[in-house]
């Protein structure tokens, strides 16, 4: 695509279809989780949506439920899913596995201090030591998507990945406040279509996105 005389490569950025971690509440992070019968549905509906494009690639997060994805979001098309740790989500360290409600109450007090802390403080938050803060997820989910971008100008790229990576993105880019976008607040087997010439982003559409 062409815009402002630029060459862009045109990224549809999808999450994940539900996981058993997801219906589960479970803290996913790089922990290996299998897509559910509605995960598997959700991700065939997005396939209709996306069917009449294009691409001239797939990339997906490693992880399995991310990559289950990409299979179905692949059927008709010949070609072969390129993986990269940089599109995970969030690293949550020795808090994988565990539930969500064990997450949130042990970090509850951090949590009710966030609005005291500047973005810039925000971004660079780490809860632990082995727990990625937002900058750092986004320093390698860009780099990727900037790297991609750059091989495929003028063209249709998939990418499948992970609900904090894309919120993050989203606020990131200006699409909405920095904190605006709760977790789970992007739905599973999600979109968002995004320009990139390996510098600039673009958003052109958000599909997914709770009201």
């Amino acid at each position: 695509m062409n815009q402002n005389n630029k060459k862009y490569c045109t990224l549809y950025i999808a999450r994940h279809g539900e996981s058993t971690g997801n219906a589960g509440h479970f803290i996913q992070g790089h922990k290996n989780y299998s897509l559910t019968e509605n995960g598997i549905e959700q991700a065939k509906q997005t396939a209709e949506k996306l069917q009449g494009i294009n691409f001239s690639a797939i990339y997906s997060s490693d992880l399995s439920r991310a990559k289950s994805t990409a299979e179905v979001l692949r059927l008709g098309r010949k070609l072969k899913i390129k993986t990269s740790k940089d599109l995970r989500e969030r690293s949550h360290g020795t808090w994988e596995g565990r539930h969500s409600d064990d997450y949130k109450f042990f970090f509850q007090d951090i949590f009710n201090k966030l609005g005291e802390l500047s973005e810039d403080e925000q971004k660079k938050l780490k809860l632990a030591d082995d727990i990625e803060s937002d900058d750092e997820i986004m320093a390698r989910f860009m780099k990727q998507l900037r790297s991609i971008s750059i091989s495929y100008l003028d063209q249709n790229v998939l990418i499948v990945s992970h609900g904090g990576p894309i919120r993050n993105l989203l606020m990131y880019l200006g699409f909405a406040k920095y904190g605006e976008l709760a977790p789970r607040s992007f739905s599973n087997a999600g979109y968002v279509k995004v320009l990139c010439n390996g510098s600039d982003f673009i958003i052109q559409e958000v599909n997914g996105l709770a009201k």
